[in-house]
């Protein structure tokens, strides 16, 4: 026999989901009819699996342990994996948190790391959400077979910035919701080719080669796979060969801003996918830099309750890598010096 006591991570789920995720590799009829014969019970009583948990149920399981662990998945191996990501130079360090709650955690990602794995043996930030809770004892390896915290965006490999994740059940269906009807507000900070001398909001339509991972920027529809995108960006600071954007990601399709702005005429320093190679190549020279200068630093939260009444309109704000924050401070501008350290502060 095995007894769980139902934690925050798990609660507000139905039980047969929450067994489903448990007893991964059993059959939904083998959970039913254990349900049936009482050898699953939820607080000493019969269920039928509709029942919705609350934190502090308890779940028996009167099974053997081994015919628990043949239809469990495998835990995460914690010492298997490294809470380190490389930082430029071979340094080491963890990402920096933004903020932290018991339902959400925000995280400012570096370059290089995935967000959510591609392969199998990747570590992304999906696998590094999921190390830190265990390491912080927040969640355990046997709660991981019910639940397990995950991201709720995403960024390109090479961009960084504010990475959010939901720790329990409730905080990552409600913070994922958030980015799909776009009741929030992102922004980015970016340098690119050519002097941006106005703010403008732009509309398109995106098409993705799923062969080589690439996208092209359409004005019109022209086929089911095309979809609408909008992009605001705002002119921080500007010279005659660059300009520090703010950005406005509105609806947030695969590498939009990138793509978008190179089809504008103004790719981002360090885009060697969209980007210009001679600008980049400029760049690459005298700053060393590998990949875009593309910076995921705010997002604004509108009025909220339940499990992300925490973050109710609040902003997160993520600092610049050493990298991008000295393109800014060594490139002279010539327009809107203060208004660039105003919004870098």
């Amino acid at each position: 026999m095995k007894e769980l006591v139902i934690r925050s991570n798990e609660a507000g789920q139905r039980f047969d989901k929450y067994l489903k995720k448990y007893l991964k590799k059993a059959p939904e009829s083998f959970i039913y009819k254990m349900l049936r014969k009482k050898n699953i019970v939820l607080n000493k009583k019969k269920a039928d699996g509709s029942e919705r948990l609350e934190i502090g149920d308890r779940v028996k399981l009167f099974l053997s342990e081994d015919t628990i662990e043949k239809f469990s998945d495998d835990a995460v191996r914690t010492e298997t994996l490294s809470l380190q990501f490389p930082k430029d130079g071979g340094v080491f360090f963890e990402p920096e948190i933004l903020y932290e709650d018991s339902h959400v955690v925000f995280f400012n990602k570096p370059s290089g790391i995935l967000s959510q794995k591609a392969v199998r043996t990747d570590v992304s930030m999906a696998e590094y959400v999921v190390l830190y809770l265990l390491k912080s004892g927040q969640i355990n390896e046997e709660g991981l077979r019910a639940f397990r915290p995950s991201v709720c965006n995403r960024l390109d490999r090479n961009t960084t910035g504010i990475i959010a994740a939901g720790k329990t059940l409730s905080g990552l269906q409600e913070l994922s919701e958030l980015f799909r009807n776009r009741t929030l507000r992102k922004y980015y900070l970016c340098i690119v080719k050519g002097a941006v001398g106005e703010q403008a909001h732009v509309k398109g339509f995106i098409k993705k080669d799923r062969a080589a991972n690439k996208v092209s920027i359409l004005p019109e529809k022209e086929d089911e796979e095309c979809m609408p995108i909008e992009t605001e960006y705002i002119p921080v600071s500007y010279n005659r060969k660059t300009t520090l954007l703010k950005v406005h990601l509105i609806t947030g399709r695969t590498h939009q801003i990138r793509a978008h702005l190179a089809s504008l005429g103004h790719p981002v320093a360090g885009d060697y996918k969209y980007g210009d190679r001679r600008f980049n190549k400029e760049y690459k020279e005298k700053y060393q830099i590998t990949a875009q200068l593309l910076h995921a630093y705010k997002l604004q939260m509108p009025k909220l309750s339940g499990a992300l009444g925490g973050i109710s309109e609040k902003t997160v704000t993520a600092k610049l890598p050493s990298v991008f924050w000295k393109v800014v401070e060594e490139t002279a501008w010539e327009h809107g010096i203060q208004e660039a350290f105003g919004v870098l502060h």
